[in-house]
């Protein structure tokens, strides 16, 4: 099972962490050589196990800017299944629409993994078990997870490298949403939201834990994320066995500071590493990607100033938002 509350650590108990930084040019490169390559090289063994890959599939997106990309989803269960993983699994219950069907139909799944009847699973509407909460940040007591998730020898977390209109960023901890089935929570799972965002990304990732975390940042969003921002290319991908090292470098690649994100401060705490002399970066260096977004006013205290924000001039959000091209009003 993926719960792993034993490794609920403080930092100074944690050995320091690796996250890799690949880049890849668009969706038609080698992302199966890429991604295998990286798996190999940060030891990652699922030999006989079964894998379940947890993507952020929010709603229709023909454009492919709010989901994480199919293609990306292909190459990472051809990887491990390359690596001999017994089964890969896909697996999501997204929070905004209800027809999952039709976000598969819109983004083409089937063209990517083909049938997929034994390798997708719904998780709003799969088998579910209450578990007790290992931390009790929010208000909530225990959560219902599915079946699936549960069983899963290895769950990784699949989100695309986007800004959040609530929290700043989403990305591979906030990507845990998804499991929290909608056929006890309804939609847009409401209740996570009253037990408060951040506590309850801290309750479910400390309770089933991601074993590891492929970040989508081929193609991004930035400023009115999750769903209604705008296009922001960087060309990589992000990859690592602790999640909180793989968020807070996809935020310096973001050009914010982590330690400034509310959830990813507390993670830091016990879930994994947030300092970037505790994480060895493998592949490109976050200065030599570095891509800064646009974010909303509310979160411009995120913004790490020593890059500055003179990108943005050329993605227009600045003038849309009121923002001069150094990103200050």
């Amino acid at each position: 099972m993926s719960l792993r509350s034993s490794a609920l650590q403080p930092p100074f108990a944690r050995p320091p962490s690796t996250v890799a930084i690949r880049r890849a040019s668009d969706y038609q490169a080698d992302l199966t050589g890429l991604i295998s390559e990286t798996l190999c090289q940060l030891g990652v063994a699922v030999r006989g196990k079964s894998v379940l890959l947890k993507p952020n599939f929010v709603e229709p997106d023909p454009d492919g800017v709010i989901n994480t990309h199919p293609a990306v989803v292909s190459a990472a269960r051809e990887s491990f299944l390359l690596l001999g993983a017994r089964e890969v699994k896909v697996g999501e219950g997204p929070g905004h629409e209800r027809d999952t069907e039709a976000i598969l139909e819109t983004i083409r799944l089937r063209d990517y993994l083909g049938p997929l009847s034994g390798v997708f699973v719904d998780l709003n509407l799969d088998d579910v078990a209450p578990i007790a909460l290992v931390t009790h940040a929010s208000s909530l007591r225990e959560l219902y997870f599915p079946k699936t998730v549960l069983s899963a020898d290895f769950v990784v977390s699949m989100p695309k490298l986007k800004t959040h209109h609530w929290v700043g960023a989403t990305l591979s901890l906030k990507n845990m949403f998804g499991i929290v089935p909608g056929s006890c929570y309804g939609w847009p799972k409401n209740a996570l939201h009253w037990a408060g965002i951040t506590q309850a990304i801290l309750d479910i990732n400390a309770t089933v834990r991601p074993d590891f975390a492929i970040v989508d940042g081929i193609v991004g969003m930035e400023g009115n994320g999750p769903i209604q921002g705008a296009a922001k290319p960087c060309g990589i991908l992000v990859m690592g066995d602790d999640p909180v090292a793989v968020d807070a470098t996809c935020a310096r690649v973001m050009g914010l500071v982590p330690e400034r994100i509310d959830y990813l401060k507390k993670a830091g705490g016990l879930l994994g590493h947030l300092s970037a002399d505790k994480i060895r970066q493998l592949g490109e260096s976050v200065a030599s990607v570095r891509t800064p977004f646009a974010v909303l006013d509310a979160f411009r205290g995120l913004r790490d100033k020593q890059h500055g924000l003179a990108a943005h001039a050329a993605t227009g959000f600045s003038k849309l938002n009121g923002l001069n091209s150094d990103g200050n009003p």
